[in-house]
């Protein structure tokens, strides 16, 4: 008997395919707004440090040591975030997470501010899926309504209609019969009003 069949090393993990999309794509973007508020708490001690040293022309920075995250969303909005990342289609996903570090990037938040930034590109991309849905919804219902209104074009179309010959007298028509009409070239066929 074999070690690796007591560790069970080779056998495939069967956690990934037993999540649901959906808690892939919870979890996913509450820890992008984990990262982000870390990294604007880095970025606000790094203020903090550069305003101390130009105050007092000191740099205590190697001195200082900080703890790993001061700062932590309240239970209730972590769960009003997650709530709103459950209404986010996994195809939106990415770009949601693009967009919230551009806005990051664009206006270098203050730590608190982090989460109300991120609320509103979800609330932004759930705004997006709606509008997509109701196009769809739109075009189905468009579709349907080309497909009934198509076999009335094809009923009404069986009637022909000839385009050379009116009823109505036109001026060009008066000075065209005073001439003679030209032969055409052999490749174009020929047109002419039976009186």
């Amino acid at each position: 008997m074999s070690l690796a069949s007591w560790f069970r090393w080779n056998e495939p993990s069967n956690r990934i395919s037993q999540r649901n999309p959906t808690e892939m794509v919870v979890e996913t973007l509450m820890m992008e707004l984990s990262w982000q508020i870390k990294q604007a708490e880095k970025q606000q001690r790094e203020r903090d440090n550069e305003y101390r040293k130009i105050k007092t022309g000191v740099d205590y920075g190697w001195l200082v040591s900080y703890p790993k995250q001061s700062y932590d969303i309240s239970p209730g909005e972590r769960l009003q975030l997650e709530d709103m990342c459950t209404k986010i289609h996994p195809s939106y996903c990415g770009p949601a997470i693009l967009r919230f570090r551009q806005l990051v990037a664009e206006y270098e938040p203050e730590v608190q501010e982090v989460s109300r930034l991120f609320r509103s590109v979800l609330q932004e991309a759930a705004e997006k899926i709606k509008e997509e849905e109701e196009a769809k919804k739109l075009a189905r219902q468009w579709n349907t309504k080309n497909k009934t209104s198509l076999s009335l074009t094809t009923f009404k179309s069986r009637s022909r209609i000839s385009p050379f010959i009116s009823d109505i007298k036109t001026i060009s028509e008066d000075v065209e019969r005073g001439t003679q009409p030209t032969r055409r070239v052999w490749s174009m066929p020929e047109f002419r009003n039976a009186k």
